[in-house]
């Protein structure tokens, strides 16, 4: 193979992460709008008024931002309190979008 055609081949690859990472981040912020927002408002602070009602956890917190990937996902599967589960209505891979989307929200703060 030639020098051109491997970077070529490198150059299309990076743009097909690029864009499948841009796309699942895209996903992310709309299930996050859809199903998280109204609690825990855009920046995830949960300072809106039904987040204050329901005690909604700030997502940009340390206490939040400390827990694992998995314990986040699994909160997020199964519910805690009054969060509703979400295991049934959203897939694993949605779930595990959405935990990055908290985790740069965090990085927002």
């Amino acid at each position: 193979m030639s020098l051109r055609n491997i970077v070529l081949v490198l150059g299309l690859l990076t743009l097909l992460f690029c864009s499948t990472f841009s796309a699942a981040q895209g996903g992310a912020a709309a299930t996050y709008k859809a199903k998280c927002a109204m609690c825990h408002g855009a920046d995830g602070k949960g300072d809106t008024a039904a987040g204050k009602k329901m005690g909604a956890r700030d997502f940009t917190s340390a206490e939040v931002q400390g827990q694992s990937d998995e314990q986040l996902a699994d909160i997020t599967s199964k519910g805690k309190n009054k969060m509703p589960a979400y295991g049934k209505s959203l897939k694993d891979t949605e779930i595990k979008e959405l935990v990055a989307y908290i985790r740069e929200l965090g990085k927002k703060k």
